[in-house]
């Protein structure tokens, strides 16, 4: 037993030292699970640490503390690597997994919230996949699948490619500044949706939601609005992003709030929902200037934090 633990120990100072620890729950070197990987990691570390995890499905939840910046989940691909769990109640208890801590990277995993996805009769309830409350985070070619309440994009600077997003109701909210590029947006409401509700509270905060390039995918009979106003100064704005035939013709909803406050945007769309003739007329048009502003990438990244990350592969 002595020599076994020696052993492990060995390895983990090894893999530490190389910037790299493995998941897998087949190999007795490796961690058996994603959260005992994360926990070996040192608080407060300032090098990035990758942890690769084994194609599996991973029943789990998972949580990245805010001491712990400078982590790169990298899986062996959305249809390889998942995550999953079924909690409801509320959004902070909820989540499959939470990224709280600043300058994290993951790529080619999914994560789920099993709770009524698939789509069951279970009443409709918070169930999120995914939070993120940390700063300067980006995922690229993950999945994020659930009902109401996947992805709780709750605060900070996010960026998200070649993504999918599958919900109903409100299923991308949260008050962060991201961006969402080349993403599907899978919509599976069986009545009424609601893709975003996005939570800007104050005229001076910089946050809101840009989807640009997305996909906008019908997987289901109901129809969708674009968003609603969760917040009173919600700013969301879509940008040659295909548009599928579920849209309600008026696009938006105010959720009772100051129409003037509100900031929601379609610019150069295309596709079978797009259609702006009957619109809501309180709807926001920005002048390019504006427009650029919100779709550079400047917007989420001024100081280049996203090159400074390590190369996906």
């Amino acid at each position: 037993m002595k020599t076994s633990i020696h052993i492990l120990a060995f390895f983990l100072c090894f893999t530490l030292a190389n910037g790299v620890l493995y998941v897998n729950p087949g190999n007795p070197y490796n961690f058996p699970t994603i959260q005992s990987a994360i926990d070996s990691v040192p608080s407060n570390n300032d090098q990035w640490i990758e942890i690769s995890i084994k194609e599996g499905v991973y029943k789990e939840k998972v949580t990245i503390p805010s001491d712990k910046p400078f982590i790169y989940l990298k899986g062996d691909g959305v249809g390889r690597t998942t995550v999953t769990w079924g909690d409801n109640g509320t959004i902070e208890t909820s989540p499959t997994i939470s990224f709280m801590a600043d300058n994290t990277l993951v790529s080619g995993i999914k994560f789920v919230n099993s709770y009524n996805y698939p789509p069951k009769n279970n009443n409709p309830s918070w169930a999120v996949a995914e939070r993120i409350a940390g700063d300067k985070l980006a995922f690229y070619r993950c999945s994020f699948l659930g009902f109401q309440d996947t992805l709780y994009d709750e605060r900070g600077r996010h960026y998200f490619n070649q993504c999918t997003i599958e919900g109903a109701v409100d299923f991308i909210f949260g008050n962060g500044q991201s961006i969402y590029e080349q993403c599907r947006i899978l919509v599976n409401t069986p009545e009424i949706g609601y893709i975003a509700a996005q939570g800007r509270y104050d005229p001076n905060d910089s946050s809101g939601f840009v989807f640009k390039k997305c996909r906008m995918i019908r997987r289901s009979k109901g129809k969708t609005y674009l968003g609603r106003a969760w917040k009173e100064y919600s700013r969301i704005i879509f940008y040659k992003t295909l548009m599928a035939n579920n849209i309600f013709p008026e696009g938006w909803l105010s959720w009772d709030k100051d129409v003037k406050k509100i900031t929601f945007v379609e610019h150069q769309c295309y596709g079978s929902g797009y259609d702006k003739s009957n619109r809501v007329d309180w709807a926001k048009t920005l002048s390019p200037k504006e427009l650029l502003a919100f779709v550079d990438i400047s917007y989420i990244d001024r100081e280049g934090w996203i090159v400074k990350q390590p190369t996906i592969h």
